[in-house]
C-alpha cells in the first residue's frame, strides 16, 4: 500500500522570536540538526518515500535545504508555497490531489520533537476500520492541549480543543493518518483548522493511538531548550 506524508511546516515561529525573524521555524536545529530532519528520518524509517512540505515564512532557506536533502536521501519532497497561510485543513484543501494514487497519508505538525514510530502507527491505522487516526500523548497541561476522549475500542468519541476543564490528559500530538477518502473529505470542507473545524467532524470514526514515548513541542524558547537538552537521549 502506498502512503504519502504532508509536514506542516510554514508557521511563523513568534513565540521564538529573534530566533525566527532570520530561520524558519521549521528549521530550528534541536539537538544540533534542524527539527525537520528529524521527521524526514521518521518518515524514512518508516518507509514513506514521498513528502509534501508547505512553506510561507522565509520559503527559500527551506527550499534549498529541500534539495539538499533530495540529493540525499530515498524519501523525495515536494513544496507547496503558500502566500497566505492557509492552516492546516487549507493546505489539505490546497492540495487535494496529494491523495491520488496514495492509500494513505500521514499529516505531521512539524514543529514538535517526537521519538513516535511512525510505521507502528500506520500498522496500527491499518489495524482497523475508521478513516482516521490521531496520534495521542500524555499532556502535563492537558488545558492547554486539544483532548480526546476514548471508547473502549480506541475510538475518539470526543475532541475538545484547550477545554477548561479536561475530561482526559490524553492530548493531540498533531499527528494523523488518513485514508485517501478521508482526505479529499477533509479537502472538501474547505475548512481553516483541524484541530477546531475537522477533527470534531470525525468524532465517532477515527481511532487514537497513544504514543507512550516522548513528544514536546518546541513552539517557545522553554521548550525550545527542554528539546534540546532532550535530544541526545532520543537517537537510537
Amino acid at each position: 500500500m502506498s502512503t504519502r506524508a504532508l509536514l506542516l511546516a510554514g508557521g511563523l515561529g513568534t513565540r521564538l522570536r529573534p530566533l525566527t525573524d532570520t530561520v524558519p521555524k521549521c528549521l530550528v536545529p534541536v539537538g544540533g540538526q534542524p527539527i525537520l530532519t528529524w521527521w524526514l528520518d521518521a518518515l524514512e524509517a518508516a518507509g514513506i518515500t514521498e513528502a509534501l512540505i508547505n512553506t510561507h515564512h522565509l520559503p527559500d532557506p527551506v527550499r534549498a535545504y529541500m534539495v539538499q536533502q533530495n540529493a540525499q536521501r530515498a524519501l523525495q519532497l515536494s513544496e507547496a508555497y503558500e502566500p497566505e497561510l492557509l492552516g492546516s485543513a487549507g493546505t489539505v484543501h490546497a492540495n487535494r490531489d496529494w491523495a491520488d494514487g496514495a492509500d494513505r497519508i500521514v499529516v505531521i505538525y512539524a514543529d514538535n520533537l517526537s521519538d513516535i514510530d511512525l510505521g507502528a502507527l500506520v500498522a496500527f491505522h491499518d489495524s482497523h476500520d475508521d478513516p482516521m487516526t490521531m496520534a495521542l500523548f500524555r499532556a502535563e497541561h492537558p488545558e492547554k492541549c486539544g483532548i480526546a476522549t476514548l471508547d473502549a475500542q480506541g475510538v475518539i468519541t470526543e475532541f475538545i480543543e484547550k477545554p477548561e476543564h479536561p475530561a482526559s490528559d490524553l492530548a493531540n500530538a498533531g499527528i494523523y493518518v488518513l485514508d485517501a477518502e478521508a482526505w479529499c473529505e477533509i479537502a472538501d470542507m474547505d475548512a481553516f483548522d483541524f484541530g477546531f473545524d475537522v477533527i470534531p467532524r470525525f468524532a465517532g470514526r477515527m481511532r487514537g493511538f497513544a504514543h507512550p514515548g516522548y513528544h514536546r513541542d518546541i513552539g517557545t524558547p522553554e521548550a525550545l531548550a527542554a528539546a534540546d537538552a532532550d535530544a541526545p537521549g532520543l537517537r537510537g
